[in-house]
């Protein structure tokens, strides 16, 4: 087993690499886009990820890109501060542009830029691999490192209705360069099943609007049209800066509009295809994503090793590791978009209320 081709330059895939190459492996990575992506919303890195990062030695690095943010500050219809919280202090947070390109850079693997898996055909040796632009080609494992609507996991698995739960919660994200922030707080402001948070970034701002719906029938994640008439009708009318913002929204050509999701699959590998990151366990909500994406490759890179004469063991080690830490974050998702995005006046009244307290909780303690 020395072959692996990765479907995705991102986070997961770009990490994966970068484990793999180290343990002696030759990974291809084949990504859709024609370079590396350029969205800028942020993420974090917490926890088991900033361990894994630590020993790639770009944590440097990462905390260098980071952005400065201290703070979430809920505000009214006039800006006031009405509630917040603070933030992790041992969390990373920074632009996911920023992150996939330092994982990218410190990977070692051909890549494979404006292209896509087309059709996977697998027998007890290997899988055969047809591309959309490159030749076809013959991979001791194929990885499915490409998000919420994955390619791998179509072709090997299935349609994606059978995997995706709708979790009744649309998310936009969009940069807004000429937006002026204190650098240390994010702004959050709700009206019942909507929110809108500024974030100020790393000297680029952006904004992100969430909105309760029913899942939007013939909704494409890739119609950047569609997502701008669904954005525009969910916040017509809408209070604070709201009405600016969304003057902004047609003119952005770095959009990003998904339905907020959760994957569920009773197994992440069939044979010598498996699934890493969104494609096998999505929780898109809270920036846990990047962090589960990160430890899940050097989980599934070190069960290969471990492994390196039986795929299947390794699968079953991969798996059976990652999901204690995908688990919990899938059953949170629910109930952490309620504080997020509360359905109702009372709810978001409640919801400020209960941060107050703890503020001044924590206040009295440190006194």
């Amino acid at each position: 087993m020395k072959t692996v081709l990765i479907s995705g330059a991102g986070i997961a895939g770009s990490t994966l690499a970068y484990w793999l190459t180290r343990h002696g492996f030759e990974p291809t990575v084949v990504e859709r886009a024609r370079g590396r992506r350029s969205s800028g919303n942020p993420v974090d890195v917490r926890g088991p990820a900033r361990v894994v990062v630590e020993r790639m030695g770009v944590l440097p690095e990462l905390l260098a890109a980071a952005t400065r943010v201290t703070r979430l500050s809920f505000v009214d219809d006039h800006g006031r501060r009405i509630g917040g919280m603070a933030m992790p202090s041992d969390d990373i947070e920074l632009p996911r542009a920023d992150l996939a390109r330092l994982l990218s850079s410190a990977a070692t693997a051909d890549y494979l830029y404006d292209d896509t898996i087309t059709a996977l055909h697998q027998d007890p040796g290997g899988v055969d691999v047809t591309f959309e632009n490159a030749a076809p080609g013959r991979f001791d494992l194929v990885i499915g490192a490409d998000g919420l609507h994955s390619a791998v996991r179509r072709l090997a698995f299935g349609p994606e209705r059978r995997f995706i739960d709708h979790l009744g919660i649309y998310v936009a994200t969009v940069p807004l360069p000429d937006l002026v922030l204190d650098p240390h707080e994010v702004l959050l402001h709700n009206t019942p099943g909507r929110a809108v948070a500024l974030h100020p970034g790393t000297g680029r701002g952006g904004a992100a609007f969430f909105f309760r719906s029913r899942a939007v029938p013939d909704f494409d994640h890739r119609d950047t049209d569609q997502h701008k008439r669904l954005l525009a009708d969910a916040f017509a009318g809408g209070s604070w800066r709201i009405p600016d913002l969304l003057d902004q929204v047609p003119r952005a050509d770095d959009l990003f509009f998904d339905s907020v999701s959760r994957v569920r699959l009773g197994s992440w590998s069939t044979g010598r295809i498996a699934l890493l990151g969104d494609a096998a366990s999505c929780v898109s909500l809270f920036g846990d994503g990047s962090t589960l994406a990160i430890a899940g490759a050097a989980t599934l890179a070190d069960a290969l090793a471990a492994h390196r004469d039986d795929h299947a063991a390794a699968l079953r080690a991969y798996e059976s590791q990652h999901r204690r830490l995908t688990k919990p974050k899938q059953r949170f998702v629910s109930p952490a978009s309620r504080l997020l995005i509360p359905a109702t006046s009372y709810g978001i009244a409640a919801r400020n209320a209960g941060t107050r307290l703890l503020s001044a909780v924590s206040r009295t303690r440190a006194a």
